[in-house]
């Protein structure tokens, strides 16, 4: 595969296919990811323990033209986030090229992008992009030639800010370095766990120092980084970011690791990366796939899950995708319904639960949002261009859910 094609989606694996059919029916006893490289765990500070429709329809042929109007005029969010409101988001990942897009380009880009999700109707946009290692054993932590600078990074967020966005500041291990499938960022044993916390620390700052002067919402500071968790180290190295940082500071969960414990990481809000495998043919209708769900969500507790947000939540448009949602290698023939239910589902989720809100798997930073994604190279798990998925997410954004702070459903 095209390393381009592999960088798309630096969240999004799996085994081989051999190991998957293995794990996922074992999911428990190995403790590993089935869909993916990563697995996460579970919870901080807080505790978790806290109408459905039918889709059938074969797959079609060709992607249609984007229902998302697109302008050359500045949009703003119509209804802007609120604190305990809902979070309508989608996430942006941005991955520098080999040759160095110029200040206006990407400020052009995000001014794109930004239209775009007004479009679909979305009030929140996270922001990742990678920062790399030498190695599972490596006790460092750094920028890198896809990494976008600090400097980039605010000229980028501030034009989602002047939309009038909710804003997330996301970095995420890349994992080129670390032998995948079987290395991925949930499994790193740095030789000396001292030296790469204060390696990561050094890496953080400058970004948060960003984060800070830009007045966006949340900071990430770790996503999947499951071997990681519960070490002392996490303890300074929050409290330093609380000290530069005075919005929200956040960790994103692997699905599988979340159902199974706790997340001893002394932040103050969770997300997941929701993966959860529901075997159903693709023709399941939507209140199956919402029953799959919540079989997942209830093996950590039932009813609602007000302190949680779907940070990643995606799938591929093709058959059998709802087996392993988060396969990002397989190109099996395009079936756009199967995305658009799941989409649907997860809504439909998120709003029983009570959850904060969701945020949808991705969008490539450099692509035009409003051309259909070209199947012979991209991955299925791309929803721009979309017609039945945009359509499901418009629908999911404009539902009259206010979120968990609020009394309205």
């Amino acid at each position: 595969m095209m390393k381009r094609s592999r960088s798309r989606l630096p969240l999004l694996a799996i085994f081989p296919v051999t190991v998957l059919s293995l794990v996922l029916g074992t999911p428990f006893l190995l403790g590993n990811h089935p869909v993916r490289w990563e697995s996460g765990s579970v919870l901080p500070k807080i505790v978790v323990g806290d109408s459905p429709e039918s889709g059938s329809g074969a797959p079609t042929a060709g992607t249609p033209k984007s229902s998302v109007p697109s302008t050359a005029d500045a949009l703003k969010v119509a209804k802007p986030w609120k604190p305990g409101a809902a979070q309508w988001g989608v996430q942006i990942y941005w991955e520098e090229e080999k040759q160095k897009r110029s200040d206006a380009f990407i400020e052009a880009q995000a001014q794109k992008q930004a239209t775009y999700l007004v479009g679909l109707g979305a009030n929140s946009v996270s922001l990742s992009f990678p920062f790399y290692t030498e190695g599972r054993t490596s006790d460092v932590t750094k920028t890198g030639p896809g990494t976008p600078s600090p400097e980039r990074v605010r000229r980028v967020l501030k034009v989602f800010e002047d939309a009038g966005f909710r804003t997330t500041i996301r970095p995420v291990m890349d994992e080129a370095s670390l032998n995948p499938p079987t290395g991925w960022r949930g499994n790193i044993e740095p030789a000396s766990r001292s030296a790469w916390f204060r390696s990561y620390q050094t890496f953080l700052a400058p970004y948060l120092k960003v984060a800070q002067d830009e007045k966006a919402n949340t900071f990430v500071i770790g996503t999947e980084l499951t071997s990681m968790e519960g070490d002392s180290g996490w303890d300074s190295l929050v409290a330093s970011a609380e000290k530069s940082f005075s919005g929200e500071v956040a960790y994103d969960a692997n699905w599988d690791k979340y159902v199974t414990g706790r997340i001893n990481i002394p932040v103050n809000h969770l997300g997941i990366d929701a993966y959860f495998p529901v075997k159903v043919p693709d023709t399941a209708p939507v209140s199956r796939l919402v029953k799959g769900w919540n079989e997942w969500l209830d093996r950590k507790s039932t009813g609602a899950l007000p302190h949680i947000t779907l940070s990643e939540a995606g799938i591929g448009a093709m058959d059998g995708a709802y087996h392993a949602p988060g396969d990002f290698y397989a190109r099996r023939t395009v079936n756009p319904t199967v995305q658009a239910n799941w989409y649907k589902a997860a809504c439909q989720v998120v709003q029983e639960r009570r959850m904060t809100g969701v945020y949808w798997w991705s969008i490539w930073f450099d692509d035009d949002p409003n051309t259909p994604p070209d199947d012979k190279t991209a991955s299925r798990l791309d929803f721009a261009g979309r017609t039945q998925s945009e359509q499901a997410i418009k629908a999911c954004f404009s539902s009259g859910y206010t979120g968990p702070g609020n009394t309205a459903p």
